[in-house]
């Protein structure tokens, strides 16, 4: 039996975007034992998806997760995270391993000089060319999320519902209460807020400021229940942000809404529902300003938020939900 280890340490959505590799390598060695090792508090994503055998946390002693990792005797490693503690796994296992390019210097250079050297490729497919070895075809089925039963969440209404999205982990990338206020304000459809508990905070501010009434579930939910509201959702309205690489997953219509990230960075909904349209602001010379995102916008104004025409944003919306 072929035992592989694939490590990708974070974050919600980077995770989400590996399962594809998991998918194909068990449909390509279906005898196989696949084991995945993450940190401890993103475990939860992988335990309910029947094509892992295994999910290792990362303890917080490196040493004992090596050391573990030694004793599970691995025939090849997949490397989809690249920084220097999977080097020293590989270097302590000393096993056949097979690394993503990162594309760094690509990245410093669009982020910096604004030099676009970045390839049309997804980061999904250059997950997928780690496992070239092995001569594997994309199914092209893909993002994969399972959630437990006990977390099969229903909301208040029962007509179809806009599942918003307005938490992210930087700042950056989270779209603002003026914005989303104006959105819903303008469109009056059903909409239910998600996010974590820092955006409770967040989300009353939008509900104090809105005409309409909406289900505000930040941080009342887990993350799988908030994936099943995201799953039964005719639509959801997201930054770039792991629940949006969930509704890919689903193949909901997402109107991903872009701060100061950008699409060429190659995370984008991967596969995603004809319906789907990427909202970005193109005319402004310091996007991107970073790969991830800041605590707050470096030149003071967050105009690459600020500035979403919410008029094309809400008719955009409106046409996608009156669709049968």
């Amino acid at each position: 039996m072929v035992k592989f280890l694939i490590i990708r340490f974070s974050s919600i959505g980077d995770i989400v975007l590996t399962t594809p590799v998991v998918r194909i390598l068990k449909k390509t060695f279906p005898d196989s034992e696949i084991h995945f090792l993450t940190k401890k508090q993103f475990s939860f994503l992988l335990t309910s998806n029947p094509n892992v055998d295994k999910v290792i946390s990362l303890d917080e002693d490196f040493s004992v997760t090596v050391q573990k990792l030694k004793e599970e005797s691995y025939d090849h490693l997949i490397d989809l995270h690249n920084n220097l503690r999977t080097r020293r796994i590989k270097s302590a296992l000393s096993v056949p391993n097979f690394t993503v390019d990162k594309l760094n210097i690509k990245k410093w250079l669009l982020v910096n000089l604004k030099i676009n050297r970045m390839p049309h490729k997804h980061i999904v497919d250059r997950y997928l060319d780690t496992l070239s070895v092995f001569d594997v075809k994309n199914d092209n089925l893909g993002l994969d999320y399972f959630i437990p039963k006990e977390d099969e969440y229903r909301v208040s209404f029962s007509e179809p519902y806009v599942a918003f999205v307005i938490g992210a982990t930087y700042y950056t990338k989270q779209i603002p209460v003026k914005i989303a206020v104006d959105l819903i304000n303008k469109l009056n459809l059903p909409f239910v807020l998600l996010g974590g508990k820092d955006d409770i905070e967040k989300s009353k501010e939008i509900e104090s400021k809105l005409q309409v009434s909406v289900e505000n579930l930040c941080g009342k939910i887990n993350l799988n229940q908030s994936a099943n509201v995201v799953k039964e959702a005719k639509l959801v309205v997201s930054s770039d942000t792991g629940l949006m690489h969930i509704a890919a997953a689903f193949n909901k219509p997402i109107v991903s809404v872009w701060g100061n990230t950008v699409p060429e960075f190659g995370m984008t909904p991967y596969l995603p529902n004809p319906d789907s349209k990427i909202i970005e602001n193109k005319n402004l010379t310091c996007r991107p300003c970073s790969k991830i995102g800041y605590d707050k916008c470096p030149k003071k104004h967050f105009d690459c938020m600020m500035k979403i025409d919410t008029d094309k944003l809400s008719h955009y919306i409106k046409e996608v939900y009156v669709k049968k």
